[in-house]
């Protein structure tokens, strides 16, 4: 009798929920035997909140006192922390020189000859060297692992990093600093939000001393800084592709390091910093990662879009090999901070800078910061979409680029070079592809392009998110793997928001 009760009962509950529509195309045979048909009440809420129950315990301490960190405590800087542009004069010009250098560029060659393995069966080809691990690999046959550079290209690579660490250490602390808690509330952003910054900057502590402990003694210091916002909207918007471009810039070198023990512990980071930049652009209202794949780029490309905002470093600080491109300026870059994108005036960000954020002054009846419409709000959130998107395959682009032999960086002492010939093309480097669009040259380092329309793989657009593009000489295919190989043809580099 039990068990016919409760199939009479379990009828008459189909009959009064009846099963819901399929919300995947497509996907057919979705009633999981622990999906409810109809959602169960929530009573009886927590109202007060007394004391814990008592549980078992006992008092443990480290066995080993943990490393120092390189800054100190709780994210507190130790090092050099006033801001604002460098007003001397550099007494070292240029990117460090090797004595000899052998040739203007990389040969582009065949295949490597021993890279010919194929498995078409899924056995096991050659021979294991233990139980349960198959042959091949790097760094598993027991030798102990040195957690050190191991070449000047992986100390120029961590280095690079390092500066990277040290700058989003001060940048997030100068956030917290500079912005009341005042200010967040007014973007949106509340005490646990401006506790979470509070934590990243706890995390470039570690970071910062994981490089400094593989470089050794000449890894570089905190140095000083010259930041772009004035408003909560604007400092988040800068860090969101700031931290983008430092990701990018650890994936595009990490598998060329000499030292797979130092990319090893480099990964383990760099994956934290992904996960800073996606909270930036909630905090921004935009979509955490509207991509399928993460992108590489050069060294060489990080170190410019970085460098303009290192004001200066302490003397005897060690100096980067990498080069500093000119910089790229899409006029007419989609503001984030508007309801309706297509409405941003030409040149609407707060400086001259590749980076610097977009200006969120505007008048309110044009924001979307505090719009609660969806498809039109762009306030803090999980998620968000938009009615309107900052960019669409086929925008026209209006470009403007500057000529080489500019200072910047560090006490203005490096320049920007290039070796490439008259620009002919502009590459998209997202994701997994890079893609050419034909540049029109209109004017004296003026000109215009449009957003490509490619895809990675059905579905999901190449362009989007916050990307890199550059002005190049050639159409010339590189991959994820060679992309450095296009350096000389660069001649100038900037940055796009799309989506």
């Amino acid at each position: 009798m039990f068990s016919k009760r409760v199939l009479i009962s379990l009828a008459a509950y189909a009959a009064a929920f009846p099963a819901p529509e399929p919300q995947v195309a497509g996907y057919t045979d979705a009633n999981a035997p622990y999906a409810d048909d109809a959602p169960t009440p929530v009573t009886n809420i927590a109202s007060s909140f007394g004391p814990g129950s008592q549980i078992p315990y006992t008092v443990v301490t480290p066995a080993v006192a943990a490393p120092p960190r390189v800054s100190g405590a709780a994210g507190v800087l130790t090092g050099h922390t006033s801001h604002g542009p460098y007003e001397g004069t550099p007494t070292t010009i240029g990117a460090v020189q090797a004595p000899t250098t052998l040739g203007a560029q990389i040969p582009m060659l065949p295949p490597n000859p021993t890279a010919t393995y194929y498995n078409k069966d899924g056995t096991l080809q050659e021979p294991a060297p233990v139980p349960y691990q198959p042959a091949g690999g790097l760094g598993t046959n027991g030798t102990e692992p040195r957690y050190m550079v191991n070449s000047d290209f992986d100390f120029e690579s961590l280095s690079l990093g390092l500066y990277q660490e040290w700058i989003e250490l001060d940048l997030f602390n100068n956030g917290l600093a500079t912005f009341s808690e005042e200010d967040f509330l007014a973007a949106g952003l509340t005490g646990e939000d401006r506790a979470l910054i509070a934590f990243m900057a706890q995390q470039e502590t570690g970071h910062a001393t994981l490089l400094t402990n593989m470089l050794g003694e000449a890894a570089p210091g905190q140095c000083t800084y010259n930041y772009p916002y004035s408003t909560v909207r604007e400092f988040v918007d800068f860090n969101q592709k700031l931290t983008k471009w430092g990701e990018c810039g650890v994936w595009g070198f990490i598998n060329h390091l000499d030292s797979r023990e130092a990319g090893q512990l480099l990964a383990q980071s760099i994956a934290t910093e992904t996960r800073q930049q996606m909270s930036f652009r909630q905090m921004l209202g935009q979509h955490p990662y509207p991509f399928w794949f993460s992108t590489g780029i050069p060294q060489s490309w990080a170190w410019t879009y970085l460098a303009p905002y290192i004001s200066s470093c302490p003397e005897n600080t060690t100096r980067l090999a990498w080069q500093n491109f000119p910089a790229l300026t899409i006029v007419n870059q989609a503001n984030p901070n508007r309801w309706n994108p297509n409405n941003t005036a030409p040149g609407e960000v707060v400086g001259q800078r590749v980076a610097d954020p977009s200006n969120s002054t505007i008048p309110d009846e044009e924001s979307c910061v505090n719009l609660n419409v969806t498809g039109y709000g762009c306030g803090p959130a999980i998620s968000r979409n938009r009615t309107n998107p900052l960019s669409f395959p086929g925008k026209i682009l209006n470009l403007k680029w500057e000529e080489p032999g500019l200072a910047v960086g560090p006490n203005n002492s490096y320049v920007t070079s290039t070796t490439a010939a008259q620009p002919a093309f502009v590459a998209w480097v997202s994701q997994l592809n890079l893609t050419y669009t034909p540049l029109t040259i209109t004017g004296q380092n003026e000109g215009w392009t449009y957003q490509p329309a490619g895809e990675v793989y059905e579905g999901d657009p190449a362009v989007n998110g916050t990307m890199f593009v550059a002005l190049t000489d050639t159409n010339m295919t590189f991959t994820a793997f060679n992309l450095s190989n296009i350096n000389p043809h660069v001649r100038a580099l900037g940055l796009y928001t799309a989506g």
